[in-house]
C-alpha cells in the first residue's frame, strides 16, 4: 500500500501548519493510519535575521506558510478525516478536491531526502544542474556520486574559476 503513496498539498490558516502536523500525528497513532498517512512535512529554511544591536541569529522560515505537505495513499475516509481537521481549509487542487504533486515538484521541494539508486540518472562525468537551493540553475560535471552519504561532488564554474562542490543528490536533475 505504501508504494501508492503520493504527497498532497493541504491549505491552512496562515499560523496553524505545527498544529495541523500535530493534530494529523495524533490521528495517524489514534486511527492506526501509519499505513495510510506516511509523511507529514512543513518545509522549512534557514535564515539569518539582524535582531537588535547588530547581532546576527539562525532562524528557521516556513517556505510556504499555510501550506503542509502530506504523503498517503489517498481515500474518501482520509480526505474527510484531514478537511475535517482544525486549521485546514482544503487540499490544494481544482475545486477543493487532492490532486497529487508530481515527481519532479516533490524533487523541487526536496520532499523525499533519500534518493535510490533507480532514481538517479546521472553518473560520474555527466553534466547536472541544480535545480534547489542557493546556486539553482548552476550547471556543473558531476566528479564524486555517494548514495550512502546521498551527496556528489560537482565541477562547476563560479566567477570565472572552476570550483568543486558538495551537493545533495536530490538537487541534481541531468542535462
Amino acid at each position: 500500500m505504501a508504494e501508492q503513496a503520493k504527497w498532497y498539498v493541504i491549505h491552512t490558516y496562515s499560523g496553524y501548519e505545527q498544529m495541523v502536523k500535530e493534530t494529523l500525528e495524533k490521528l495517524i497513532v489514534n486511527n492506526n493510519l501509519q499505513n495510510q498517512i506516511l509523511e507529514i512535512k512543513i518545509p522549512m529554511e534557514e535564515t539569518i535575521e539582524e535582531k537588535a544591536g547588530g547581532k546576527k541569529k539562525v532562524v528557521l522560515r516556513k517556505i510556504l506558510p499555510g501550506y503542509v505537505f502530506v504523503k498517503l495513499v489517498l481515500s474518501n475516509d482520509l480526505w474527510y478525516l484531514i478537511t475535517n481537521t482544525r486549521g485546514v481549509t482544503s487540499f490544494v487542487g481544482p475545486h477543493g478536491r487532492a490532486s497529487a504533486l508530481s515527481a519532479d515538484e516533490v524533487k523541487r521541494m526536496r520532499l523525499e531526502t533519500h534518493v535510490n539508486e533507480d532514481q538517479i540518472d546521472f553518473t560520474e562525468g555527466d553534466k547536472v544542474r541544480i535545480v534547489s537551493g542557493p546556486l539553482m540553475d548552476t550547471e556543473g560535471i558531476v566528479t564524486f556520486l555517494s548514495l550512502p552519504s546521498q551527496k556528489a561532488k560537482i565541477k562547476v564554474q563560479i566567477f570565472g574559476t572552476e570550483t568543486e562542490l558538495e551537493v545533495e543528490l536530490v538537487q541534481l536533475q541531468k542535462i
